[in-house]
């Protein structure tokens, strides 16, 4: 499966969250968009680091990891 691009990834979980706010899922089906939500906001949060981390390193200024939960 190829990788999201960041703007698809924030559309699924868009997508995910207005789901569980419904309130119309099991509780299954809630746990599994939870844990997919769960690991597409992880990859979110790394490309915006890495987004980051790209622009400190073309200002010259001092790259300082971060660490994304």
């Amino acid at each position: 499966m190829a990788e999201l691009t960041y703007e698809q990834s924030m559309e699924k979980l868009e997508k995910i969250v207005a789901q569980l706010e419904s309130g119309e899922l099991g509780l299954e089906e809630s746990l599994k968009l939870f844990e997919e939500g769960t690991k597409l906001a992880a990859d979110c949060n790394k490309a915006l680091n890495d987004a980051e981390q790209k622009i400190y390193k073309l200002n010259g200024e001092e790259v300082e990891e971060i660490n994304v939960i």
